[in-house]
This record gives structure tokens, sequence and C-alpha cells, in this order.
């Protein structure tokens, strides 16, 4: 095993380049660009999940798994002519350092900026090396530069954030609060009369209803994504231990009343939070 982290590195590289090279593995031979976009995003999640929920093991691991797909694109990308991983690394390692004079131009006894200095001069450096590169200035406003591709949730909760940061904004969470009643009821409007299914206006009610949530999670500090990952696990724990009692009975679910599988899911969210708060006090 290599001793330095360059090296090992390298052997990582080198991995890689024996996958792809004629007689290595034939899944890794048919993958293109497109191809691996699914698999980025899944290890990005299984990385976000790690750092959430799991050891530093299940980091270590997920980050390995993340580093190989960026291996794996700059192979590709090596192939076809374009960048070497060595490319890659040289752009940030520049890109790093050019816009971060506080740091590596700092005279001595010089003020450090704050955060929000940071992020301007930041934009302001980034305008400069486009117009020195004969790159077009993007027109930026507020809300530019939100990614499209970020779960919908995320990027409502980003949207409004960027919204608020000019004034946009509610001046209470309680405030939030009547917006989301508002909405819930223009929701049940659509319902009763029978307004369901995409391309609705249900669907549009639904949309304002859950982009009012995510402001109203960020009034609270919560981030709304980690949010509902939490309160996935937390349903799926319950219900599988709904499901595992009826199954002790020798009973399916299929076959159960919904009242009983009412007072079952009761019993099992009783003895849950009963060991939360059992767990909480021991601390």
């Amino acid at each position: 095993m290599p001793d330095t982290t360059g090296e090992r590195f390298e052997h990582l590289m080198g991995i890689m380049r024996t996958l792809r090279a004629p007689g290595g593995c034939a899944w890794d031979r048919e993958q293109t660009l497109a191809s691996l976009r699914p698999f980025v995003l899944e290890e990005t999640y299984e990385v976000l999940e790690a750092i959430e929920s799991g050891t530093p093991a299940d980091l270590r691991e997920e980050l390995g798994d993340f580093l190989f797909e960026a291996v794996f694109l700059a192979q590709i990308s090596e192939e076809q002519g374009d960048f070497t991983m060595a490319d890659a690394i040289d752009g940030i390692c520049e890109k790093l350092v050019r816009r971060h004079p506080h740091v590596f131009e700092k005279r001595e006894n010089e003020p450090s900026p704050s955060s929000k200095k940071v992020l301007e001069q930041w934009e302001v450096l980034k305008a400069k090396e486009r117009a020195a590169e004969g790159k077009p200035l993007r027109t930026k406003t507020t809300l530019s530069g939100i990614p499209k591709s970020l779960p919908a949730l995320l990027r409502a909760y980003e949207t409004s954030a960027r919204a608020a940061a000019v004034g946009f904004d509610w001046e209470r969470a309680t405030d939030v609060l009547a917006k989301i009643e508002e909405e819930v009821a223009e929701v049940r409007h659509e319902v009763e009369t029978g307004a369901t299914g995409q391309l609705s206006r249900a669907e549009e009610e639904m949309g304002d209803l859950l982009f009012a949530i995510a402001n109203l999670s960020r009034k609270l500090g919560v981030e709304p994504e980690s949010a509902l990952r939490r309160a996935n696990e937390k349903f799926t724990a319950r219900f599988d231990a709904m499901e595992r009692a009826f199954a002790d009975r020798g009973q399916k679910l299929t076959d159960a009343s919904l009242d009983a599988m009412e007072r079952e899911w009761q019993q099992v969210k009783a003895a849950t939070q009963a060991s939360v708060k059992a767990e909480t006090s021991q601390r």
C-alpha cells in the first residue's frame, strides 16, 4: 500500500485506468459522463447521510466513494482529450489562492474581513476573471445562481433565504403560519371541488403550500431537507415495527383493519417516544 496521500491518490487513479482499459471491467468501460450523473447524485446524498447520522467510519467510506466518482469523470474526460485530473486539481488550487487574497496576500496586522465581505469579494473577483477571459458578464440578480438541479424543497429554502436577505420576508414565524393556513384552505377547496392530479389547480396550490412550509423552516432555523429525511426515517422505523408486531401474531397488514393498525401505531409511537426520553435522560 502506498504511504503518502498523493501516492494513494495515484493508486486510485491507476485502478480507474485499469478498469477502463481494454480487458478491464465491461461495465466501467461502457460508462459515459451522462451515465454517471445518477451515481454522482447518489453518492452525494450518501455523504450527506453519513454527515447527519453516520459514524466517522461511514463518512470515510462515503467520501471514498464520492472521490471515486470524481476520478471516474476525470478519467473519461482525459480519454476524450478534454482535461486530466491534474488539470482539475491545478484549477481548483489556483482558484482558491486567487479568490482568497485576504489569506494568501494578507499583510501583517491586517484585520481579517467578515464572512459577508469575503463573499462579496469572491463575487467581484469572479466577475473580473470572466471579463479578463473575454466571457460575457452574467446579469446577476438576487436569485440567480441557485442550481435548478437542487432538490425542490432545498431550492425553495435557498430561494426564500435569498429573498429574505434583501428584506422580502415575513417579520415573524407566526406570520408564515398564517400563510400556511391560507394555503391549506386553498388546497382544501381544490380537493373538495375534485381538482386533483398533475397540471391541476390542486397541484399549484400544493406547490404554494410546500413553498410556505420551506419558508417556515427557514424562519425556525431548520434545514427542511434534513428535517424531512429524519421524518422519513422515523415513519419507516415505526411502520416497520407496526408490521412486525402484526407478523408476530401471524397477521398481514393487508388483513388488518385501519382501526387495528392505528391502535398498533399508537403503541409503537408511545414505545419509541419513551425510549427516546429514557435515552435523553441518561446523557
